[in-house]
């Protein structure tokens, strides 16, 4: 039981796992943030077009 628990806290792949995974979970939050006040921007240019219109 011992060995095995060992084993376990020696094993790396887990914790990298997690870390990709945390890192991309940032990049979204990220992305979606952006996009969302660039599509306000860009509602908002278009209604000044439709408006000009």
């Amino acid at each position: 039981m011992l060995s095995i628990f060992r084993r376990l806290m020696k094993n790396e792949q887990g914790a990298t796992a997690i870390e990709y995974t945390l890192i991309a979970s940032l990049i979204a939050v990220a992305a979606i943030t952006a996009m969302t006040s660039v599509g306000t921007k860009v509602s908002s240019v278009l209604s000044s077009v439709s408006n000009a219109l």
